[in-house]
């Protein structure tokens, strides 16, 4: 397996596999590969998002209760 690097990547590797299947420049060997391949980069863009919103709901979490601090 391929190891990817940052999302952007995952993305971008992403949108070139969806776009050589759609204009049929793959061939049927190739296309489980690029199934699979697909699969592990929409996993792993699904948990770079999942980690970023939980820490930029934490971080607004922590802006609200400075805010509420002041405000005592």
């Amino acid at each position: 397996m391929k190891k990817t690097e940052s999302y952007e990547s995952a993305l971008q590797e992403l949108k070139t596999i969806v776009s050589d299947i759609e204009n049929d420049s793959v061939s049927v060997d190739e296309l489980t590969k690029k199934v699979k391949r697909a699969s592990e980069l929409i996993k792993f863009c699904k948990n770079i998002l999942t980690k970023t919103e939980v820490e930029v709901n934490s971080a607004l979490d922590d802006m609200v209760d400075l805010n509420e601090e002041k405000e005592d």
